[in-house]
């Protein structure tokens, strides 16, 4: 039994909205323009979730170790990650942001979850490793900008989940304890940033974990649903 919450931080890709289909059609616009083979999606649900730099440059290295790659006579070793990089983020954030929240959705039970933690008078925050712009503009495609005071990206902070800045500085934000701030997340990024910033965390059995299960990572509730979550917290 959680006690003592004072407010709510919520992860965005993989908690509240499935993207992957969004990261799909963004990264293999990319790659086409980069002259590369299309990802796969089970590539993509193994990498997301530690920032867009990380996605980027692990899919740029996987795609440039294919056979179909390497065997191209065109094939050089300036044809490199580092090299790649730059031109590869451009062209991503220009594919992502004309299709943000196009290829997604919204999961079930969290309009309904994030509507009764409202209703609770809980004070909540999204905190995401997605690049501030992106994140904003999906929560607005969405219909969910409406439920939070405060919205926190990838590039906010110095560092990035699990690194425990974000949620120190989300908290500090919202004015409160970290062990007054429940965080909501999808995998152990999440977990590992709440334990180690000092504040409680509760996993969603969804999203997305780099293949392994959510229920190994560190949590204080596992749940289903935003909305059993806030019966739990309400029960």
């Amino acid at each position: 039994m959680l006690v003592g919450i004072k407010a709510v931080i919520v992860d965005l890709d993989g908690t509240m909205v499935d993207t992957l289909g969004d990261f799909e059609e963004a990264l293999n616009r990319t790659l086409a323009d980069l002259d590369l083979p299309p990802v796969t999606r089970a590539l993509i649900e193994r990498t997301v979730g530690k920032g867009s730099e990380h996605l980027i440059r692990s899919v740029l290295a996987h795609q440039l170790a294919l056979p179909e790659v390497t065997g191209l006579s065109n094939v050089c070793q300036a044809r490199s990650v580092d090299t790649l990089y730059e031109p590869a983020w451009q062209r991503y954030q220009h594919h992502y942001l004309r299709i943000n929240g196009e290829f997604s959705a919204v999961y079930p039970g969290v309009v309904e979850g994030l509507a009764r933690l409202k209703a609770m008078q809980l004070p909540m925050a999204c905190l995401t490793n997605k690049p501030l712009a992106f994140a904003q503009g999906l929560l607005k495609a969405k219909f969910l900008d409406g439920y939070f005071g405060w919205v926190f990206g990838g590039d906010s902070f110095e560092r990035k989940k699990p690194d425990p800045m974000p949620i120190l500085g989300t908290c500090a934000a919202m004015g409160v304890v970290p062990a007054q701030a429940l965080m909501v997340g999808d995998s152990q990024n999440d977990a590992l940033a709440s334990r180690a910033a000092g504040c409680p965390v509760a996993l969603v059995t969804y999203g997305y974990n780099h293949g392994q299960p959510v229920d190994q990572a560190p949590h204080d509730l596992l749940v289903d649903s935003l909305l059993e979550l806030a019966e739990r917290l309400t029960s």
